[in-house]
């Protein structure tokens, strides 16, 4: 059974009497709307009642129910529709949309708190037969003032709805009202009143778009019929009904979107006679180096899927024409032949380049990953040993920095230190690291320890190069209004989007949200010198499905979760 299914309508009057059957006259029929109220919650909650209406959605397969709407009562406050499932002992009747139905059972909330979907829990039903009109859906042109009002009812969308999301493992879709939504810490900092607009604007726009079942991984989307599609592309046509449940309110897709996909970006170019490229290369593990050790303990699961991963890690940082390239998530398996580090670089020289690695003798620190620098060996030449930041944070949290001192020719010597803060998941966080509740998630308090002490750090000269010039880069695991970031500006670091001038960056989509979580900050002798900044959305926009565990598809797109970026600066 499908659980897309169109309205089926009379075709007689005749036929109206064939399957018809009188409806009981010793129910007292009330319209939904009684039922359903004017709240969160019914006030007829835990009462027997009947009601009468027509089946618009028969989700008995998916959702192990249906929706019954009647005609209305009137009231704009109230929903004209409600969910009916089985009561205990009872067995829900061969029902199809279009048909009209009597139905008497118990009233229920079924959630948590007032995050509920009013049911009546199906005790007896009669058949009163196809409905000669069906009910209108509601047509928005905007989000609703209340999904309540309109709980359980036919809806019809007539404006174009942005797909913000591409996790699609319970047949959801992340969609919103006038464009992408951003992660509020991205625009506003933490309690201000701008980071209460956008977390309240975030809310108001937010459309889930649901297949009406709870399968997991489904192979289809009914909705999608041609498969999950890049954040950013415009759905039109969406006709669905409002439904409750795991604590959201969402569509259930009636029929499939019209959906005009997102172009997929060129690789970009920035001016400047020297480049950097910054990327989290999404836990690149190469097993035992010698084909085998898979699975391994993060990453590829088999030796196809290391080399299928190479194979887009590579295809995603050659088009950037980087001379110096700052990775994160690398296996941390030492520097010879068979680490992961020395075997991606021996990828990206198949086909003739000359990148190089810096070792940095053991680690950098003992954590499972690690960062990493590279660079071509005939643009810049490395000056003096890598530097490595231990302690504190870096200990067991924030992975270890490493940083570099390079020159270009005869030009000025300049560092870079590659980055990866601690995650926000929120395992084992307690105290300052705990969420607090500003957007920022847990483990705030120890990213920022680590801005405090990587700005010290390079303010000490940590190569013994003299350099003035210096950039950070990374994936800081916070976004541009967290305290890291608000710390690092606050020491004199200046944001190199912000001063490339470049509108609305960004490298990571969580949870239908756009925002950065990779960034490159430059000390003022740098900054001077930057001639361009730019990423490139070959990853984050992406279905996960196109990365190398999915269906693979060819070439650079969702090699990572995280974007790439490329600096350019004229030295």
């Amino acid at each position: 059974m499908s659980p897309i299914r169109p309205l089926l309508l009379s075709a007689s009057l005749a036929a109206l009497c064939a399957c018809a059957s009188a409806p009981s006259q010793a129910e007292a029929v009330l319209k939904i709307g009684q039922v359903q109220g004017s709240g969160a919650r019914s006030p007829l909650e835990g009462r027997t009642v009947t009601v009468e209406g027509t089946v618009t959605g028969d989700f008995r397969e998916g959702l192990a129910g249906f929706f019954l709407q009647d005609d209305g009562d009137g009231d704009e406050a109230t929903s004209d529709a409600v969910f009916v499932s089985a009561a205990a002992g009872a067995t829900l009747p061969d029902v199809h949309a279009g048909q009209r139905w009597q139905i008497t059972g118990a009233v229920a909330e079924t959630g948590k708190d007032d995050d509920t979907l009013t049911t009546v829990q199906l005790a007896k039903a009669q058949m009163l037969g196809p409905a000669l009109i069906s009910p209108l859906p509601k047509v928005l042109t905007a989000p609703p003032a209340s999904w309540e009002a309109l709980e359980g009812m036919r809806v019809r969308i007539d404006e174009p709805l942005t797909l913000d999301g591409t996790d699609t493992r319970y047949g959801q879709t992340i969609a919103s009202f006038d464009g992408r939504m951003w992660t509020p810490s991205e625009k506003a900092v933490a309690g201000t009143p701008e980071m209460a607009a956008l977390i309240a604007d975030n809310a108001r726009r937010r459309v889930l778009l649901d297949d009406a079942s709870d399968r997991r991984d489904p192979k289809t989307l009914p909705y999608l019929p041609n498969g999950p599609v890049r954040t950013g592309s415009i759905a039109t046509g969406v006709n669905g009904i409002v439904d409750f449940r795991h604590g959201a309110w969402r569509l259930q897709v009636t029929q499939p979107l019209r959906v005009e996909v997102a172009a997929r970006p060129a690789a970009p170019a920035v001016p400047g006679n020297l480049k950097v490229a910054v990327f989290n290369l999404e836990n690149l593990f190469n097993g035992d180096g010698q084909g085998g050790g898979f699975p391994t303990e993060r990453g590829a699961k088999t030796l196809e899927e290391w080399k299928a991963q190479v194979a887009k890690l590579v295809a995603t940082l050659t088009p950037l024409n980087a001379d110096i390239a700052a990775l994160m998530e690398l296996e941390n398996d030492g520097y010879g032949p068979q680490s992961s580090l020395a075997q991606f670089v021996d990828a990206l020289n198949a086909t003739g380049s000359d990148w190089k690695y810096v070792d940095a003798g053991t680690g950098p620190g003992d954590n499972a990953i690690r960062v990493g620098l590279i660079y071509r060996a005939s643009r810049v030449t490395p000056v003096g040993k890598p530097a490595v930041l231990e302690g504190g944070p870096f200990v067991e949290h924030s992975r270890v920095p490493l940083a570099q001192a390079f020159r270009r020719g005869k030009g000025p010597v300049f560092v870079v230190a590659a980055n990866h803060f601690k995650s926000k998941g929120c395992g084992q966080a307690s105290g300052a690291d705990a969420d607090q509740h500003d957007g920022a998630s847990c483990w705030n308090a120890t990213r920022t320890d680590s801005a405090r002490r990587i700005d010290a750090w390079l303010k000490a000269d940590p190569t013994g190069q003299k350099a003035t010039r210096s950039l950070i880069v990374g994936d800081l695991n916070a976004y541009a209004h967290e305290a890291p970031l608000v710390t690092l500006r606050a020491a004199g670091w200046a944001d190199a989007f912000a001063v490339a001038k470049v509108e609305a960056p960004y490298s990571y989509v969580y949870d239908g949200q756009t925002g950065r979580l990779d960034h490159a900050l430059l000390s003022s002798a740098l900054a001077k010198h930057l001639k361009g900044a730019a990423e490139w959305h070959a990853n984050a926009d992406e279905p996960f499905d196109d990365g190398y565990e999915g269906a693979d598809v060819t070439g650079p797109w969702r090699s990572s979760d995280h974007d790439p970026m490329v600096l350019g600066f004229d030295l």
